[in-house]
This record gives C-alpha cells, structure tokens and sequence, in this order.
C-alpha cells in the first residue's frame, strides 16, 4: 500500500465515483475540497485528511483511513474511509426528495396536468393556515 494517492483514482477507487473520469471532472470543477482547498486531479492525499465532495444537493466528507489506487470490493470500503458527513446534510437530501417536484430537473420539459396540480397544492395559501376567509375579513 502507498502512503500517498492521487485524489482522482482514490475516488474512483474508493467508489465515491463511478469513473476515473468523472472523478477527474469533479476535481477540476471544483466540486472536490480538502480543508476547504479545491484540488486538481493529480492532488495526492495522506491518510488521516478529510475530503469533502459536492454532490448536489449536500456535502459529503470523508476521512481517509487508507490510500489506494486500486478499486476494491464493496465490502471492503469501511476499511478505505469513513463517513463524516454532518447529519444537518442528511436532513437537507431528504427535504429534497420529498420535495422533488419543486425542483425540476433540467431538460424534463414541461410540468404535466398531475404535476402542476401537485405544484399549485403545494404552493396554496391554505397549506399555511391561512383560508380565503382570511384576506377577505382584514379588507
């Protein structure tokens, strides 16, 4: 085992990205930090730093227990590194899941009849407390 690796094949090979590729991109898009740096694809960690890597809409962090280049098995990833993601995180990816239909994704085209009208009860007045009565009376 090396004592240092590059970011990018750590990544792929720690199975936080599908490809080298990808992983690479993250880097040079910024979406991959230690201490709060962004790094290059050819950054090489240590064991013991901490990475964090965007993934909309959270954060994710990772502590490096060990540093490989060579993908391994999936049940051997609690030996690569562990999970010190924020739990408020956790919270916000599964506020957006519930609310998936606020935020749509890019080229989904238009909202059907049935999402639209799951947009408008989402967004009524009457969710909040308040009825038409309400604005009626105050006038």
């Amino acid at each position: 085992m090396a004592e240092v690796a590059r970011i990018d094949k750590w990544l792929w090979a720690a199975r936080i990205y599908k490809t080298r590729s990808i992983a690479a991109d993250a880097c040079k898009n910024g979406r991959v930090t230690i201490n709060n740096v962004n790094v290059k694809p050819s950054h090489t960690v240590k064991a013991g730093e901490v990475v964090s890597v965007k993934k909309p809409p959270i954060t994710y962090s990772f502590k490096i227990l060990k540093t490989i280049e060579q993908r391994v098995g999936a049940k051997l990833i609690p030996e690569v590194y562990e999970n010190v993601t924020d739990a408020k995180q956790y919270e916000l990816l599964e506020m957006s899941r519930i609310s998936g239909f606020v935020d749509r994704a890019r080229g989904t085209g238009r909202p059907t009849k049935k999402e639209r009208r799951a947009l408008d009860a989402f967004v009524d007045p009457a969710m909040f407390g308040f009825d038409e009565e309400d604005f009626e009376e105050e006038e």
